[in-house]
């Protein structure tokens, strides 16, 4: 069974930064998409970034120019560096691996707080 491990969430004030990290517990083979996902509560999660197997990337249109993905194959970790953080990117987010015939690994979720 993967398991996949978050860090890097926190506390920031707004405009600061942070990067999260997402590593497998082993290696994973097959990767089609690797995603962070962010959920607050009542509300559904949504997708906030992903990078496919070939390399290219997209966002959700509140995060664009100030969030990236990347991912290191050698590490088997995907990242995701955000700036200019506002009090409205305040979730939980959780990575989201999926692999061959569309089997889903969720990460725990790393809380992110940006105060204003």
């Amino acid at each position: 069974q993967v398991q996949l491990v978050e860090s890097g969430g926190g506390l920031v004030q707004a405009g600061g930064s942070l990067t999260l990290s997402c590593a497998a517990s082993r290696t994973v083979f097959g990767i089609r998409r690797m995603a962070w996902y962010r959920q607050v509560p009542g509300k559904q999660r949504d997708v906030v970034a992903a990078i496919i197997s070939g390399g290219s990337t997209n966002y959700a249109d509140s995060v664009k120019g100030r969030f990236t993905i990347s991912r290191d194959n050698a590490k088997n970790a995907v990242y995701l560096q955000m700036n200019n953080l506002k009090p409205e990117d305040t979730a939980v987010y959780y990575c989201n691996w999926r692999v061959l015939y569309d089997t889903d690994y969720w990460g725990q979720g790393t809380q992110v707080t940006v105060s204003s």
